[in-house]
């Protein structure tokens, strides 16, 4: 068990860290206004922007630094699409060693689907249509990810333009071109970035989600520390140079990270300035470029200011967090040398639940029984059971974990602990019931995480949990409600189901040209959470 405690308000900027990059002594130092950082840190804080890190690098140095409670930096963050950037990466290391060209055709390495249905469309696909998003094929938003044949389901996709003649993001354009990769080397993508990337850079081998044989998702399901993405985002500033040497190669740092596709068509004018090879160019800002990840992760680089920003967060409103961004920076980026201020603001804590009375006759009783949780029919077909991780920390994954059951409690003076299964997982976390976190280790859908997690009796029937996994994003909160012999068992999220199914909504119009039949898919969408959380009976056996 571990009890979490704060760390010196949250400000990491002494922490020590093998193969860590250089400090500045304070920002000032390499040029960063110590008074920008502070106004951007309340900006973020009063909009209501729930960042996890923020980290600040200029001339090679790192300005600042901070972690939200309870993130810390030898924490791995989920990255969403920023992943699509590594495979980029990844692509320019087997250009550069003449496994593949930019003219190689998907169906020359699958030549297996190379079928009579094919048509001259799909032999245009190649790694550049891929790698630029003008492939032209539809995946849908809600495709299988436990079919076993990813490559396949994208050729017998839908089209939506001929290759090379529009411009759309579907993340399983990505997940092809990590497939070309490990088809043509025999080895995993991260396999083959290890002794290219990751060593070099002193990179602790990151996870990444996979399909059923292994291959990694690719436009989404890596996990990497920020100080992490940092390195690779200085790497590409420095066209490919980290610390002196040469890891990746120049001209494709210089290539990728330039407007080779016109995505005017997307909508805001950071998503409209022009995409790379998996990279984004910034509208805000001419001279730069970013890695972008789901719920606001984002590595900004300055290309004319020696400078990167790397943040990850949790906020479903991508452009909201940019903009927070675009109100203090580059305008922070200063000449002087001279201190501005002696402490800057930090990424304020976030909080468990207050303690609360505790209900000492329901504790009795649940320490020695189970619940027993009724399988839910609609989220078995639906293909999202009932599990600890909320929908936005498994939406687009192969396995979904769940379904939560067999749940133990046990009670204890200032904490409890819970069991649970989900599938062939067994998990057991310590969970604070005095205001303080406490931090267990879990294992769900095949993925590792740390859970924060804390308890109270918000009546003497109802039992609140609130359980954060802090490699991913969201929290899950499970209200348990005891009657008798019976479990009344609500789960919702943080941020709320809703708010990230409106968002999605959004991007589906593509799909359903019809405007009556997309009117109905987003009415269908804004209600997600009364299908995908809903109420679940038990029983105390």
């Amino acid at each position: 068990m571990k009890r979490f405690r704060t760390v010196s308000g949250g400000n990491f900027m002494n922490a020590t860290v093998e193969k860590s990059l250089p400090r500045a002594s304070f920002p000032e130092e390499v040029g960063v206004s110590s008074s920008a950082l502070a106004d951007y840190i309340r900006d973020v804080e009063e909009s209501g922007i729930e960042s996890h890190s923020l980290m600040i690098l200029r001339h090679g140095k790192v300005a600042y630094e901070t972690w939200r409670e309870p993130y810390t930096p030898d924490l791995p963050h989920t990255m969403y699409s920023v992943s699509k950037s590594i495979i980029s990466t990844a692509a320019g290391f087997a250009v550069n060693e003449g496994l593949l060209t930019l003219d190689t055709k998907l169906l020359d390495v699958f030549p297996e689907y190379r079928t009579n249905k094919r048509t001259q469309d799909d032999e245009k696909i190649t790694l550049r249509t891929l790698l630029t998003m003008t492939a032209g094929k539809d995946v849908s938003l809600f495709s299988d990810k436990t079919s076993e044949t990813w490559v396949k389901d994208f050729l017998d996709s839908r089209w939506c333009f001929k290759p090379g003649e529009g411009w759309k993001y579907i993340s399983e354009n990505t997940y092809c071109v990590g497939a070309m990769i490990s088809r043509l080397t025999g080895m995993t993508v991260t396999e083959y970035l290890t002794p290219r990337l990751y060593e070099p850079l002193g990179i602790e081998v990151p996870a990444w989600e996979r399909d059923a044989h292994g291959v990694e998702t690719g436009g989404w399901g890596i996990f990497l520390k920020t100080e992490d993405l940092a390195k690779i985002a200085l790497c590409y500033l420095n066209h490919g140079q980290y610390m002196g040497k040469q890891v990746i190669p120049e001209a494709w740092t210089r290539e990728a990270t330039q407007k080779q596709a016109d995505n005017s068509n997307d909508v805001g004018i950071d998503n409209t300035a022009g995409y790379g090879y998996f990279f984004w160019r910034c509208g805000n800002y001419e001279n730069a470029f970013r890695f972008d990840g789901m719920f606001s992760q984002f590595a900004i680089v300055f290309e004319d200011l020696d400078a990167v920003i790397i943040t990850t967060n949790n906020e479903v409103d991508e452009q909201k967090t940019r903009d927070a961004i675009w109100r203090h920076f580059p305008a922070a980026f200063i000449e002087d040398t001279i201190p501005e201020q002696d402490r800057i603001p930090t990424l304020k804590p976030l909080t468990g639940i207050p303690p609360q009375a505790r209900s000492e006759a329901w504790e009795r009783k649940l320490n020695s029984h189970t619940i027993k949780i009724t399988p839910n029919k609609i989220l078995a077909v639906a293909g999202y059971p009932l599990s600890v991780l909320c929908f936005a920390a498994v939406y687009m994954s192969a396995d979904k974990a769940g379904p939560m059951d067999n749940i133990k409690f046990s009670f204890y003076e200032d904490e409890c602990t819970m069991y649970w299964s989900e599938g062939d997982e067994t998990n057991i976390i310590h969970i604070g019931m005095d205001g303080v976190e406490r931090l267990s280790h879990i294992r769900l859908g095949k993925l590792d995480y740390t859970a924060a997690s804390t308890a109270a009796w918000t009546d003497k029937n109802t039992l609140d949990i609130w359980i954060r996994p802090l490699e991913a994003v969201g929290q899950r909160r499970l209200k348990f409600t005891f009657r008798k012999g019976c479990v009344l068992l609500k789960p919702t999220s943080m941020p709320t189901l809703r708010s990230l199914a409106v968002d999605v909504a959004g991007s589906l119009g593509g799909m359903f040209p019809n405007p009556t039949i997309f009117g109905i898919v987003r009415a269908v969408m804004r209600n997600l959470d009364l299908v995908l959380e809903p109420i679940h009976h038990g029983k105390i056996v």
